[in-house]
């Protein structure tokens, strides 16, 4: 039975568990607080977290929610980058922070929603263009075909208007 503060984490991390869209669990060993506070600033302006977390409460907070899948990821130092808005720019914010202050930082897999990540998987969600971006190519690529219906269907009624047209002037010419 877990003491009183044991349970108080385990709950903390099942609630922020539950609200992340998505979740970076990375090895910290042989990183410095300073880092870790430099990288804690960068996802907090992108609605995002990075905690150290204890293997066995995030664990049994994983079971809690029903993310049994990625319990296996707890071994060894383990902290967490968990993002609440959008999933691309929570990883990609974390890579190039990484990338840019050197920091050597292994990154394990992660989990969106109750998909299992591996650490392949994380680079590519960061290569992402952010979401208003992806939404606009989807509209876009929607937007052209409509367009060339719309031409396609006012075609016949634009001859039509043509015809009409040049015989209204015929018969002016000829009064």
């Amino acid at each position: 039975m877990p003491t009183e503060k044991k349970a108080q984490s385990i709950d903390r991390l099942e609630k922020e568990f539950s609200k992340a869209n998505i979740g970076i669990l990375t090895d910290y060993r042989g990183l410095k607080t300073p880092e870790i506070n430099g990288l804690r600033r960068k996802l907090q302006d992108v609605n995002g977290d990075y905690k150290v977390v204890k293997n066995t409460l995030a664990r049994k907070a994983a079971e809690k929610i029903n993310r049994t899948e990625i319990t296996g990821s707890f071994e060894g130092p383990t902290a967490v980058a968990l993002g609440y808005g959008d999933i691309s720019q929570t990883a990609k914010t974390f890579s190039d922070h990484v990338r840019t202050s050197k920091m050597n930082l292994t990154v394990k897999g992660g989990f969106m929603g109750s998909t299992l990540l591996t650490p392949a998987d994380v680079t590519a969600i960061a290569a992402l263009p952010p979401r208003e971006v992806l939404v606009a190519k989807v509209v876009g690529s929607i937007k052209g075909p409509l367009y060339m219906l719309a031409g396609v269907l006012s075609g016949p009624i634009r001859g039509l208007q043509n015809v009409l047209t040049a015989r209204i002037k015929q018969m002016e010419a000829n009064n």
